[in-house]
């Protein structure tokens, strides 16, 4: 199947799972549990698909585009921090990885209480959310087209990991903008134009990487492109984590079991490449038969 096709049918999934993700808050009601419970899940496949598919892919590219390069490695790694970097300041502005639900209400609030009784939140509007999360989604779009153009002509589904991880993690990220929305008195028409309007970003961030990414001089582009993706991957994963280990004390054994059923995923998904990928035949070479005189 054609790299462009198959990303379309990606896009159009994405796109339908972030339409649906701006309308649980009204289908469903939502519980402190089961939230933290589902983002456990994802953080853990996204985490694998990071470490496991994404990093490993960039390496491998790197050495097929300039298997001569020196410093090879640190310099891949730079691209990952970079990529870690980016993602971390703007969830610092912008706060909206977050998820926590209080009421049935989606929040992106801390609550807690330290030795000196200090109180630290994050008061998020949906303006910011959106800005934030678009941003995230661009970047999403750049890593998902990267990872089809890697695998596309070795892989019958070439980028499935980074498919799956966001298009399960999509739905949160409609779902907070949707919900703050709300909070904020605007009416469902608005809601599910600006869900519409942002759902399209990963179908954006595919075509900023064909139109200018992968015009970029260098045969290490592409490399340096999953590089970067898997530093943006570890970041979202970690930010879902790390606050478990300070503000949700409980239930540890559920959202650690969640974790790693996520990394079974992540893991499950990487063999099933390994064992579909397809190696170019190398013709061995022609034995002259030797007549004896």
């Amino acid at each position: 199947m054609p790299s462009l096709v198959l990303l379309t049918y990606y896009c159009l999934l994405i796109l339908g799972a972030s339409i649906a993700g701006g309308m649980i808050p009204r289908w469903f009601r939502l519980t402190h549990r089961g939230m933290e419970l589902a983002v456990s899940f994802v953080a853990g496949v996204m985490l694998g698909i990071g470490l496991l598919h994404m990093l490993p892919h960039a390496l491998e590219q790197a050495r097929l585009s300039n298997p001569d390069q020196v410093g090879l490695e640190l310099n891949l790694m730079l691209w990952v921090l970079a990529g870690l970097l980016t993602m971390f300041f703007i969830e610092r502005y912008f706060c909206f990885h977050h998820h926590d639900v209080e009421d049935g209400e989606v929040t992106c609030n801390h609550d807690h209480d330290d030795a000196h009784e200090h109180r630290h939140g994050h008061d998020l509007t949906w303006s910011g959310a959106a800005l934030g999360l678009t941003l995230h989604s661009i970047i999403a779009g750049v890593a998902l087209a990267a990872s089809v153009e890697h695998g596309h002509g070795n892989l019958p589904l070439a980028g499935l990991g980074p498919f799956l991880v966001i298009l399960l993690h999509k739905p949160f990220d409609s779902m907070t903008i949707a919900t703050l929305m709300a909070r904020g008195g605007w009416s469902q028409p608005w809601q599910h134009l600006v869900n519409v309007l942002f759902s399209l970003a990963i179908p954006l961030g595919a075509f900023i990487f064909y139109g200018g990414i992968m015009n970029q001089p260098g045969e290490s582009t592409l490399a340096y492109a999953l590089a970067f993706a898997a530093g943006t991957f570890l970041c979202i994963a970690l930010s879902d984590l790390l606050p478990e280990l300070q503000f949700h004390d409980h239930d540890r054994g559920k959202l650690s079991f969640a974790l790693l059923c996520g990394l079974a995923i992540a893991y499950g998904v990487c063999r099933l490449e390994a064992i579909s990928h397809s190696h170019p035949v190398v013709d061995e070479p022609a034995v002259e038969e030797v007549v004896s005189p």
